[in-house]
């Protein structure tokens, strides 16, 4: 009886992460959140529009410290549970308008997923489909990633709006996949790849 091929490992091996990021655009900038962020953070985590779609409920400031405190000024995605947390701030005035995330590493892959939480008054004038922009562009160029993936709720239509804006491929229609908030809820996947990324850097600001 032979003996099954062992797998062949990853040829992905995840770089150094960067000692300090500031990622600057033409009217925002990302930069690790830290705990002076919570206050303006609940401004907005604390609506409960906002939050329809996200696995959380409204949140307070220590609510966002216990969820996501651990990650307070990290800028690596080397370890268990690695991730990294940016607010996006108006380059103008430096207001915090969201946040972005870069999490579920898979580093034998080279991938991680994306979210995003925006500020409901930066909306209407395209500063959230730059800050996403800006978030790929880092996780390709400063992290040295291969992959990206966007999980959706699929009534989230301004989200998936975005990320066809920004390119980013529809993967998956998960039909009923997860009891979420009361509700069956469907969950649309996009996917992009460094490779299709640095070939059409996707368009426009237009929208949200």
């Amino acid at each position: 009886m032979s003996t099954p091929a062992a797998a062949e490992p990853s040829p992905f091996l995840l770089p150094p992460a960067p000692e300090a990021l500031e990622v600057e655009r033409e009217r925002v900038r990302l930069r690790p959140f830290v705990e002076a962020d919570l206050e303006a953070m609940a401004v907005y985590r604390g609506d409960a529009e906002v939050c329809r779609f996200l696995p959380f409920e409204p949140q307070s400031p220590d609510d966002i410290r216990r969820r996501i405190g651990h990650l307070f000024g990290r800028t690596s995605l080397h370890g268990e549970n690695a991730g990294v947390v940016l607010v996006i701030e108006g380059v103008s005035d430096a207001e915090v308008i969201g946040d972005l995330v870069l999490f579920h590493v898979d580093t034998a892959a080279g991938s991680a997923e994306i979210g995003w939480v925006v500020s409901p008054a930066a909306s209407g004038r395209g500063l959230a489909t730059e800050a996403v922009r800006a978030l790929i562009d880092t996780a390709f160029s400063v992290y040295g990633l291969r992959r990206l993936v966007a999980r959706i709720d699929a009534e989230n239509t301004r989200s998936a709006a975005l990320a066809e804006r920004l390119g980013m491929r529809r993967e998956a229609h998960l039909v009923e996949n997860e009891w979420f908030k009361g509700r069956w809820s469907d969950e649309l996947d996009y996917a992009v790849l460094a490779r299709e990324w640095r070939l059409d850097d996707a368009g426009g600001d237009a929208g949200e």
